[in-house]
């Protein structure tokens, strides 16, 4: 076949991971990124219903908050319709914004500490959370646009062969036309959990095996006057109704399905529905439906020579905690700027190990988090009594603001090399005294190096990485003992000055905090420019 159609990316998987890469490539400076996708359209097919923290904030550094807010307005919306077709009060007010639940136990905003030091500096971001992801997914999508990503509908990946010089990927449209074959550089998997990519590679995918059968649908439906709202633990499983008209999701721990691959039916639904809640429903309409189990592997290494996977083509898990599609987004934040270098010759091919070594044991936290998930959902004494020493845990405000905590995803650092406590952590959206904040500064998906001391010696370290670099001088009213932020294109801390710290960053006469922020810019930008 003719190979002489080259790009320097190909990712296979339109869903929001894959767009996502897809923009970080392109806003890394890479110059042909072809994302392929099966389907015709988006997947309108309920599944995560929220973001986390550490999305929501990536996002609002790519300049998309007002667009995520809009989003958020109606979804709100749709839940004050619920509340008054079940007769409630439609003006009552959302679910606080850090609300959530583990194992189906709902989290109290009365028992959150808000004031708890893992939630400050998070900047407006942290008002969104309630955004779908179709909703994304289509927000992404017009964002590839903008960005000149070529996005490929109805083609499917079928083959590829790696040499030391790049992939031959093999395509072949769904619509029946002649098949192609294309040349890149590099190959990402973001084709979800049963991904061609990873199997055509023959990643190592060890994990536990499933044990439950869950649906979640949006559906029309009779007799739900006996159900009840929200998570409803049974004898028999668990349901939810609600929040949304029509949304329903069980679990039963039976097993996981005979068939994954054929589509949801009204009569399959309306059986798990009734078994689970002993309601003699009766479901008349199915808008959207999935099946789910609680299969949780994880891929032990995310890259294979030029072959890499990112979201659930790397891990998978059940949907509890909703950590799958922030999960996801992480990944595309981690790989995009360091394959962006690499592909653009500006660092050596082992900044992508460190892709593995920071997302991994984040990805393998998540995994052990719904698998603790399901171990209290099940309708079996000891199961149940575990769970209601864990609800009485809730009703505490240091209970319930660590599981929060958990669930927002605040939590999450990278063990990166340097002493400063903001070290490894998402930066703090910081407030300037020219009234931006550090996420104005982010838009451009370059690293930022911010002076917040005036320092020339400071200025003089970034010389040479102008291509790679944006460098600013601001003042910082809020946070006077911070004198300098190295801000990686992801949006994680590499470097951070505190003038009282003797030995990492002292006044600027001192010269180890020239010679470390050097360091630092090497470390992920390689050598400057002459």
């Amino acid at each position: 076949m003719d190979l002489t159609t080259h790009y320097d990316v190909v990712v296979a998987g339109a869903g929001p991971v894959g767009l996502m890469l897809g923009c970080e490539l392109r806003l890394g400076g890479v110059g042909r990124v072809l994302v392929v996708e099966r389907l015709a359209e988006i997947d309108e097919t309920i599944k995560a219903g929220a973001i986390n923290s550490p999305t929501a904030v990536a996002l609002d550094r790519r300049g998309l908050l007002p667009a995520l807010a809009e989003v958020q307005r109606q979804a709100l919306d749709q839940f004050r319709e619920f509340q008054r077709a079940r007769g409630g009060n439609a003006s009552a007010p959302p679910p606080p914004k850090f609300a959530g639940h583990f194992a189906g136990i709902i989290l109290g905003a009365d028992m959150l500490d808000p004031a708890d030091p893992a939630f400050a500096d998070i900047g407006p971001a942290g008002d969104v959370g309630l955004v779908p992801q179709a909703a994304l997914e289509r927000l992404l999508a017009d964002r590839a646009r903008e960005a000149g990503v070529e996005v490929r509908r109805q083609v499917e990946l079928t083959g590829f062969e790696q040499d030391d010089d790049g992939v031959s990927v093999h395509l072949a449209p769904t619509d029946g036309s002649a098949p192609e074959s294309v040349r890149a550089s590099w190959l990402v998997g973001c084709d979800g959990g049963r991904s061609a990519v990873r199997k055509l590679a023959g990643f190592d995918f060890p994990g536990t095996p499933p044990e439950i059968t869950g649906y979640q649908a949006v559906i029309g439906l009779t007799g739900a006057e006996g159900l009840g709202t929200g998570w409803t633990a049974t004898d028999t499983g668990m349901y939810v109704h609600g929040p949304t008209p029509g949304r329903v999701l069980t679990v039963e721990c039976d097993g996981p399905p005979v068939d994954r691959t054929t589509p949801v039916t009204a009569e399959e639904l309306q059986g798990s529905l009734r078994r689970v809640s002993g309601v003699d429903v009766t479901v008349t309409e199915v808008r959207t439906a999935t099946r789910f189990t609680d299969n949780c592997r994880q891929v032990t290494d995310y890259r294979a020579g030029r072959v890499l996977l990112a979201g659930d083509a790397a891990h998978v898990h059940s949907p509890f905690g909703g950590q799958g599609l922030n999960l996801g987004i992480g990944d595309a934040m981690n790989l995009g700027w360091k394959l962006a270098a690499v592909v653009r010759g500006r660092a050596p091919e082992g900044l992508l190990d460190t892709y593995t070594a920071e997302r991994h044991p984040i990805g393998a936290w998540v995994l052990d988090w719904t698998r603790a998930q399901i171990a209290l959902m099940r309708p079996e004494s000891h199961a149940r009594a575990l769970r209601a020493v864990v609800t009485d845990l809730t009703r505490t405000v240091d209970g319930t603001t660590y599981l929060v905590k958990k669930i927002s995803g605040v939590w999450q650092r990278y063990d990166l090399p340097g002493d400063h406590p903001l070290v490894g952590l998402s930066a703090p959206d910081l407030e300037l005294a020219d009234g931006t904040r550090l996420a104005d500064h982010l838009h451009s998906g370059r690293a930022l190096l911010l002076d917040l001391d005036d320092d020339p010696k400071l200025r003089v370290a970034a010389e040479g990485y102008g291509d790679r670099v944006d460098v600013r001088t601001a003042v910082c009213p809020g946070h006077p003992h911070l004198s300098g932020l190295l801000v990686r294109p992801d949006g994680f801390t590499a470097w951070a000055a505190d003038p009282r710290q003797p030995g990492v960053a002292q006044k600027p006469e001192a010269p180890t905090l020239k010679d470390t922020v050097e360091d630092t810019l090497k470390r992920w930008f390689g050598a400057p420019a002459a």
